[in-house]
Order: C-alpha cells, then structure tokens, then sequence
C-alpha cells in the first residue's frame, strides 16, 4: 500500500506561500506560509501534519490491541506534540510528545502499559519516530467515570 501527500510552493521563502494536499483529499490545497509554520498565522505546518499523522497511527495501533485483548474503549484521546528548533543554520525535530487518555472499562495499570507498548511497536509512524512509552493511572478522574479507569500513556522521541 502506497500513501502520498504533495505540496506545493510559490515565491521566496518568507513571502511565498505553498499549500500541500492529501491522496484522499481530507487536505486539498491547504495554505501553508513561513509564518504559519515559524509564526502564528493562520495555515498549517509540517510538524502539525506529523504530529496529526502520529496521533492517528497510535491510536488506531492502540484500539485494534485493545480489541485483541477483549477491551472495547469508550473513548480515546491522542495529542502528538513536535518540537522544531533551531539546528546550526537550519531547524531540527527535536522531540515528539504523544499523550493518549483513554476511558477503558475493566483494564488495570499493567494491561494497559503492556497494550500501549505493543501499540507503540505496531504503529508505523511511531516506528519512524523510536519512541518510548511511559504510562501512568489518572486516579484523581477514575472515580468521577464509575470505576473507568482513565489512563495517560507519555510517549517521547529524541532525535
């Protein structure tokens, strides 16, 4: 199986603009500028887009897991968070944040981190990305869900 995305840029790097799309055209000529990646215009940035691609993979990774193991989740919820910064004359990803909260009825701390460490292998952008998984309990919400146990897996990647 084969995905693409495309982009595309006219004019000089601070005054031009691009705009990139998708093969299944969820993104269709989107406008993207140096401000809107560096600054805070409006538009999208590649790092947004990785950080969107990352947190789709895990979680579908995650939920396809949970399913295996006999768990149905009621709700999850993943945040990818890409830092870019300043490298020499140009700029670097220097590190990926990935939260995952998840409201999953009848599983306890150890089937958990065993599940998100499995979803972490299985995922393909979070192959590329090397991460490590680090989870802990939520309590202080556990008993507001009727004995849900809510979880947040830190997921980190260093370049």
């Amino acid at each position: 199986m084969k995905r693409f995305g495309s982009a595309t840029w006219n004019g000089g790097l601070r005054e031009g603009k691009g705009s990139v799309s998708t093969e299944s055209r969820a993104l269709e000529t989107y406008p993207y500028t140096f401000f809107s990646r560096y600054g805070e215009k409006p538009g999208t940035n590649p790092e947004e887009l990785v950080g969107a691609a990352h947190a789709a993979c895990f979680t579908m990774s995650f939920v396809r897991l949970l399913g295996m193991a006999d768990f149905v989740p009621e709700q999850v919820d993943s945040k990818s968070e890409v830092v870019i910064d300043k490298d020499g004359d140009g700029f670097s990803i220097t590190s990926v944040h990935l939260t995952v909260t998840a409201k999953i009825p009848g599983i306890d701390q150890a089937a958990f981190q065993s599940i998100a460490a499995k979803a972490k292998a299985g995922c393909p952008v979070s192959k590329l990305m090397k991460v490590e998984i680090a989870s802990e309990p939520l309590s202080s919400r556990e008993s507001a869900l009727k004995g849900c146990a809510v979880w947040i897996a830190a997921l980190r990647a260093s370049y």
